[in-house]
Parts: C-alpha cells; sequence; structure tokens
C-alpha cells in the first residue's frame, strides 16, 4: 500500500492548524476545486474570485478525506482549522519541499514555459518518479499547490512561475528553492503592466533569486535580454551558469533544425555531447524549446541520449502547436495547426513562420486565424497592425482576424490577404466554418482571453464542420 501524501496530524504540524473531528485521516491529493475532488483528496478553501467555503461541504460528499478551512462556523469535519488557508496552503508547500530529496526545477518566460515544462515533465517521469505543475499552475496559488501535491519519493519536479507584475517570481522562486532556474524567453509580454522589454527581462530573472546555493541558472543565449539575464544570474549567486539556443558559443546549442507538419528533427551540442533528436512537433521555434529541455534536463543530471529518447515519444499538446489531419465533408482533408493556447508578438511571429513551412495540398490554402494579443500596453495598436509583415514572409493566403485589437492588423492586411474580420471568436468561427476546402493548412492562434482556443476545439473534435479526424 502506498504512502499517503499527508496523514491528519503531518498537515496539523505543517500548518499550525487545530484539527477538527476525526484526526486519523489520511489524504492522497490536494484539491482546491470541489467540482473536480477525488476520494481522499483534502480539500482547501481558498478565498479568491469565489470562497471555497462555501463548497467545502459539497467536497466532503463527494469524497474529500478534509477541509482546510480558516470559518470556525461551518461546523464541518473533518476538517482542518487554520487563520489563513492560503498561508496554510504555501506551509504544506514548504513542509512537502523539505521532506523531500527532489532535484527542483523552476521554468519561467515570455514564450514557451508551459511547453518546456509540460516536456520537461514527460523527460523527467521517463527517468523516474516526477512531479511537475498541471495545466498553467504557475501563480500565487498554483505554485505552492504544486509544492503541497509532491509525494515524498519524488525524484524530479519541474515547476512553471508566471508573472503579471514585479515582484511575483520572487516570491514563487523563494517558495520553491529551485537547484535549476530557467527562462525561455523574452518577449514583449505583460508591457501594459510593466513598461519596457528589460523591465520584463528583470521581473524574469528574478527566479534565479530563489535558487538553492549549488544552483544552476539557465538563460536563453539568442535572446536580446541575454546579457541581462546572465548578468542577474551572477548577481544571484549561482553555482553554475548555462545557456542555450542557436548561437554557436551556447553551451547547450542546436546544430542542425528541421521541421515539417510530421514534426522537427536535428542535433543538439549539449556541453560538447552530439546528441540526434526528434519530436513530434512543428515550428522553428520547436529548435529553442529543445534547447530549454536539453539545458535543464543536463542540470537535473540527466544523460542527453536519455533525454533525446524521451523526447522522440513527446507530442504536443491542445494549444501548443498540435498538427490535426483532419477529414473534410467534401472529401479529402485539411491541416490544423492548433497554438490557441496563448500569443505575444514573438510567439505569433513564430507560429506564422511554421504556417509558412507548412505545404498545404492540392488546391489548398495557407490560412491564419489570429485573435487578440493582451497586456502589450499603449502601442497593441503597432504589435498588431507589424504581424502583416511576417504573414506576408510566410505566404499566407488568407487571414482571418478576431477581436477589437486585431481590427489594427486586419486595417494593415493588403486587401488580397484580409479574408476576414469577427468581433469575437464565436463570430469568428462562422467565418472559418464556410471557408475551409480540402488541402488547406489552418493556423488557429490567439491569446488565452480571445477565445480562439474554442475555434481549434470545435474544428479538431468534428463539432464545427462535421469534421472526424483522418
Amino acid at each position: 500500500m502506498s504512502e499517503p501524501l499527508w496523514t491528519a496530524r503531518q498537515a496539523m504540524a505543517a500548518t499550525g492548524g487545530m484539527l477538527v473531528g476525526d484526526t486519523g485521516w489520511t489524504c492522497s491529493g490536494v484539491s482546491i476545486d470541489s467540482r473536480t475532488i477525488r476520494p481522499g483528496d483534502l480539500f482547501v478553501a481558498l478565498k479568491d474570485e469565489r470562497d471555497g467555503h462555501d463548497y467545502a461541504a459539497a467536497a466532503l460528499k463527494a469524497g474529500a478525506a478534509a477541509c482546510l478551512i480558516s470559518r470556525g462556523d461551518l461546523a464541518l469535519e473533518p476538517a482542518l482549522q487554520v487563520k489563513d488557508t492560503l498561508a496554510a496552503l504555501r506551509s504544506l508547500g514548504e513542509a512537502a519541499r523539505e521532506r523531500c530529496d527532489a532535484i527542483r526545477v523552476a521554468v519561467t518566460g515570455s514564450v514557451g514555459k508551459t511547453t518546456v515544462k509540460d516536456a520537461l515533465a514527460a523527460v523527467f517521469r521517463a527517468a523516474g518518479p516526477a512531479h511537475w505543475s498541471v495545466k498553467s499552475y504557475n501563480n500565487h496559488w498554483g505554485v505552492p499547490l504544486t509544492l503541497a501535491r509532491m509525494p515524498r519519493d519524488t525524484q524530479r519536479a519541474v515547476f512553471e512561475m508566471g508573472m503579471n507584475h514585479a515582484g511575483e517570481i520572487r516570491d514563487l522562486s523563494s517558495m520553491v528553492r529551485p537547484h535549476v532556474a530557467m527562462i525561455t524567453r523574452i518577449a514583449p509580454a505583460h508591457l501594459e503592466h510593466l513598461g519596457s522589454i528589460e523591465a520584463i527581462a528583470d521581473a524574469k530573472a528574478e527566479i534565479y533569486e530563489g535558487l538553492e546555493t549549488d544552483g544552476v541558472a539557465i538563460y536563453p543565449a539568442d535572446d536580446a535580454q541575454a546579457g541581462r539575464l546572465a548578468r542577474h544570474a551572477r548577481h544571484s549567486g549561482a553555482a553554475f551558469m548555462l545557456d542555450f539556443g542557436t548561437a554557436k558559443d551556447a553551451a547547450i546549442r542546436i546544430e542542425s533544425f528541421e521541421t515539417g507538419l510530421d514534426g522537427s528533427r536535428g542535433i543538439a551540442n549539449v556541453l560538447g555531447m552530439r546528441v540526434p533528436f526528434s519530436v513530434k512537433a512543428s515550428g522553428v521555434h520547436w529548435a529553442w524549446n529543445i534547447a530549454a529541455i536539453f539545458a535543464a534536463s543536463a542540470g537535473a543530471g540527466l544523460d542527453a541520449g536519455d533525454v533525446a529518447e524521451a523526447l522522440a515519444g513527446l507530442e504536443a499538446g491542445a494549444g501548443r502547436g498540435r498538427v490535426l489531419t483532419l477529414a473534410h465533408p467534401a472529401g479529402g482533408s485539411f491541416t490544423l495547426l492548433d497554438d490557441a493556447y496563448n500569443a505575444n508578438p514573438v510567439s505569433m511571429a513564430a507560429a506564422i513562420s511554421a504556417l509558412g513551412a507548412a505545404r498545404p495540398g492540392e488546391g489548398g490554402r495557407r490560412i491564419a486565424v489570429l485573435g487578440d494579443m493582451l497586456e502589450l500596453g499603449p502601442d497593441e495598436g503597432a504589435m498588431h497592425a507589424a504581424l502583416a509583415e511576417p504573414l506576408e514572409a510566410a505566404g499566407v493566403d488568407e487571414v482571418y482576424t478576431c477581436g477589437s485589437r486585431m481590427r489594427s492588423l486586419h486595417d494593415a492586411l493588403p486587401a488580397t490577404r484580409r479574408a476576414g474580420y469577427a468581433a469575437n471568436a464565436d463570430e469568428g468561427l462562422d467565418l472559418i466554418r464556410a471557408a475551409i476546402r480540402p488541402g488547406d493548412v489552418v493556423l488557429v492562434k490567439g491569446s488565452n482571453a480571445s477565445g480562439l482556443h474554442r475555434i481549434a476545439a470545435y474544428l479538431a473534435d468534428g463539432s464545427a464542420l462535421g469534421l472526424t479526424e483522418a
């Protein structure tokens, strides 16, 4: 029988709380969502947009082992009562960190952090007991929740860290205390809050401040902010520094790279060792992703050949650049490039480049369906309009734009490329539904709040046109 994640008394000792009712419970997981509670979970009643205490009774009814609460008027048991549930969750996470010998890797960046985190999780799982952030649990409650869920026997763990404002990543990194801290890329995301690309780099570099004394700081050699990031890494006192990318003098670099709709392949030089690799994901940006994965894995003590073997079985997930071939009701098929999870100018350019590298079928076209990019600040109109240039360079035939900010791009496009504009994703779906024909290659991309992921999902599951995966 496997060891419980937490016993009641372990959780009490970690949080300084008071047990109410049964004191002999154990839990196999930690949850903050009563809708997805699993039998045996400890339910944590967080106060955010909603008050989790309103759902604690439902969590117990669904099988929760106990509830972590701060309100004594609820008359719920079994429970662990504390002064502040978020503070208690943080304490639970820190206790999990202290009792576990896992090598902890922290990942942040403006572009690619979730993709790289997910890939590292797959690599780490292939090497032994592993733990990782699910979805994009990368904020003030997602990181401590991920820590609190970490089993005692974990060998390697990877944590994603996100931010909107300066100081947020400093706090998260000090909680995780990573052995390896990596920044993927710096891009003009969150300009609305931070004001400049340099300020974004400074905020991301806070991840190095939480490093353990023997820690490894990793940064992108090809990035315009590489020098700034390296200075932060040195100032943090990191014991080791590694850079990655395509630069010829990077410690981990991509020597050759080819990409297409069937995937990407090439050769990586990992600290002097040349390693062939392949991955079932498309786009030139995967060269940097692969280099980042090799770099973090080297910092975590893994053999580069084993990393390459794990990468060969990796496939891009929904919204992360996956490629689907879908049957069309009129006969034949079309190709969907689903990169709809999120977007900023750098990731947009990379996705458009991937579309340009794709070869449509007979009679097909390259079609881009693009949604708003958010948090870009006062220059957001110019940044959206500037996408007209990479769309031209990629030879995109038709561009459909969705959202008020994308109006700037729509107006900047030549009439021959301006296929349609919609105020939102739902209206955009109606345009796309009528436009797709056999042989087309269709890219769908936009910031999460733009709703473009719904268009990608409708196309992928066949509900948009009565389609099925070929």
